[in-house]
């Protein structure tokens, strides 16, 4: 986020970041991510079951009131090929992405989980490495956070993978964590401190 661009904190270099609408298609946009239970599989622990559009508005509704951060990732509108993700006008839905936010009685800790789904067609693109670390930025620069944590469970080797990629470091596990198709699974627990985050902005600055 260079001072010398116009400021706004919605975007970062391919994306744009808007807040979750009561409308319709939100709905629906929600609920096609809920409903792939693959994804499900590999970030929530809770049992599988069929997705319900009940469920799903729970969850909307969760995103936009309860989170320190609750925000739909999107492209930018291409109707007009002037327009950059600076300009933030959003077009497609790609995911979603949420900073936990903790109980007033909790947030002098300052810390925070970091949550995300990009959907199956989207995927495999790089969106939701971008996405973090634009999470990242916004946790630590705009929200004075000083840790943020982000958790796969074991089978999910991709999502360990770019966590580790994008710097976080691997705290341990909680063994045999989450039952899964017939099997027990280990929880990894990742996280990312301010000053470590702000070591590699300087180093990515040098950089480039």
């Amino acid at each position: 986020m260079s001072a010398t661009k116009p400021f706004n904190p919605f975007y970062s270099e391919r994306l744009i970041y808007r807040a979750v609408e009561d409308t319709i298609w939100d709905g629906e946009f929600v609920n096609r991510i809920q409903k792939d239970a693959e994804a499900q599989s590999g970030s929530s622990y809770r049992l599988l079951t069929p997705e319900s559009m009940k469920m799903s508005k729970e969850f909307k509704q969760h995103i936009a009131e309860k989170c320190l951060l609750g925000a739909i990732i999107c492209l930018p509108d291409t109707t007009d090929v002037k327009n950059p993700p600076s300009s933030g006008i959003a077009g497609e839905a790609v995911g979603i992405i949420c900073l936990k936010s903790n109980p007033p009685h909790l947030a002098h800790h300052r810390w925070s989980d970091i949550s995300i789904d990009i959907a199956k067609a989207h995927r495999g693109k790089g969106y939701g490495g971008e996405a973090i670390m634009w999470a990242l930025w916004y946790g630590f620069a705009m929200a004075g956070l000083h840790r943020i944590q982000i958790g796969a469970f074991s089978f999910n080797d991709g999502a360990v993978r770019l966590y580790k990629k994008l710097g976080f470091t691997e705290e341990g596990r909680q063994r045999d964590y989450m039952w899964f198709n017939g099997g027990w699974q280990d929880y990894v627990l990742f996280s990312m401190l301010e000053d470590e985050w702000r070591e590699k902005q300087k180093k990515t600055e040098k950089e480039a």
